[in-house]
């Protein structure tokens, strides 16, 4: 081949990588277009290869990160060179169609590329001429898809759901997501759903953590990945719900009694069960939701996660002042909800209710902050204890027991409709269970001695 300069927009380039670097929001739009080969210039090419890297290390990729990237890597530059990237970034709502301009030059390079390996090897008696043919095939068919796997037909969709159908006509009742060990939901949601954002809402004290920690636990059981976040408690004090939960013996009383011997040998009997789940942390991803996304994708990409346990919504910032309250929320609902559907995983958001004293009854419109919420999410469960209240179930419930037990009510359910069950609650190890799978210590009747 000749020496030449090719099909190239330097300054493109350029403008695009400083978006990137000024907003953690640029890269996940465009990543999948956009590959190294997309930079004509080599050193723009060398400083999307340390925003890659620095995004897969779950940081985020800004200005200095990829400045101190580039030197230890032993890239030659002027420091100036990426401060005036930045200066002359593109907006973040057009990054997209930039980043479209580099994989369009990108393409007209490699078709450049082809039509002069056809030409050489067309001339060269010595290849096969099926080969040759074969070859160009390949490259020409494979040039514009990167990402292959996500390219769907409608008859590959139409085949997955009769796939569906024939298991249900057998009978065959194995769940299609990852179970959350509750049965009324798994049996007509098939479990927790990859690409699904859940919501789960409550009033304070009504056991939204309890509840997200409760279906984290049983999808790791059933040997699913998964990851939590969470904006008030540390991983030491999640350990310790999970290990009240195994063992009976109430989370405080693990943390600040002394406790006896027995107590003891009953949380070393049990602990192996956690110690053998796949549940990941990440203390220092918690304070923005730019930060968690970045460390979802981390994570996935280390331990391939299958699913996102994140509490709360309300705790969670953003990295922009001017955002409402209402505005904020639903960014955090709209960027979990995307992940998700990136990464094929399911996310279980926890977020609060308003109280309204007059009906704890909760409702969709009771959503604090932002009823945008609802709308991200494929799923709305709510959580109601009327115990805490000193109430009854309303209707069709009335007769139910309320101690020691919740309402679940799924307000919201794409693709499985809305629907209400009763979970059983024990305060003491905040566990929510299928009533029958477990008998809570004050429900157990001591067994009288018999007269004789």
């Amino acid at each position: 081949m000749d020496n030449r300069t090719l099909v190239n927009d330097i300054d493109c380039e350029k403008s695009v990588l400083g978006a990137i670097m000024n907003n953690i929001n640029c890269l996940p739009e465009v990543r999948d277009i956009l590959t190294l080969d997309c930079f004509y210039s080599e050193f723009n090419r060398n400083v999307f290869r340390s925003i890659l890297s620095i995004e897969d290390r779950g940081n985020s990729a800004d200005i200095i990160a990829v400045t101190v990237d580039l030197k230890k890597n032993g890239v030659i530059f002027e420091p100036f060179d990426i401060v005036k990237m930045s200066h002359e970034a593109f907006h973040p709502t057009t990054i997209y169609q930039h980043a479209a301009h580099l994989f369009d030059l990108n393409v007209r390079r490699n078709l450049w590329y082809a039509g002069q390996q056809l030409v050489t090897e067309s001339l060269d008696l010595t290849h096969d001429i099926v080969d040759v043919h074969a070859n160009i095939s390949d490259k020409l068919k494979n040039m514009f898809y990167n990402s292959q796997d996500s390219i769907k037909k409608i008859s590959d969709a139409v085949q997955e759901v009769y796939d569906r159908m024939n298991k249900n006509a057998s009978g065959n009742k194995e769940l299609t997501g990852t179970p959350t060990g509750f049965e009324k939901f798994d049996k007509r949601s098939g479990g927790l759903q990859k690409s699904d954002l859940i919501l789960i809402a409550a009033e304070s004290s009504m056991g939204k953590t309890s509840l997200g920690v409760s279906m984290m636990r049983n999808a790791a059981l059933s040997g699913a990945k998964v990851v939590m976040y969470s904006m008030e408690m540390s991983s030491a004090q999640i350990a310790t719900r999970l290990m009240s939960i195994e063992s009976g013996i109430p989370s405080n009383e693990i943390s600040y009694s002394q406790l006896r011997e027995d107590q003891y040998q009953k949380i070393d009997s049990t602990v192996t069960n956690i110690l053998n789940m796949d549940i990941y942390f990440d203390e220092k991803s918690n304070a923005t939701i730019e930060s968690i996304i970045n460390s979802i994708r981390s994570l996935h990409s280390k331990y391939e996660i299958q699913g996102v346990l994140v509490d709360y919504a309300q705790l969670i910032s953003v990295k922009s002042e001017r955002l409402t309250e209402e505005a904020k929320l639903a960014t955090i609902a709209r960027q979990l909800k995307n992940i998700a559907k990136e990464l094929g995983i399911w996310v279980v958001l926890l977020s609060q209710l308003n109280r309204d004293k007059d009906n704890p009854v909760p409702s969709l419109n009771r959503l604090r902050g932002s009823g945008q919420m609802n709308e991200a999410a494929d799923v709305t469960m709510l959580i109601y204890r009327p115990e805490y209240y000193g109430k009854r179930y309303p209707e069709p419930f009335e007769i139910e027991d309320t101690i020691g037990t919740a309402m679940i009510d799924v307000a919201k359910g794409r693709n499985i409709g809305v629907f209400k069950f009763i979970l059983g609650f024990e305060a003491k190890t905040t566990r929510f269970y299928d009533r029958g799978q477990f008998i809570p210590n004050y429900q157990q009747k001591e067994e009288k001695p018999l007269p004789f």
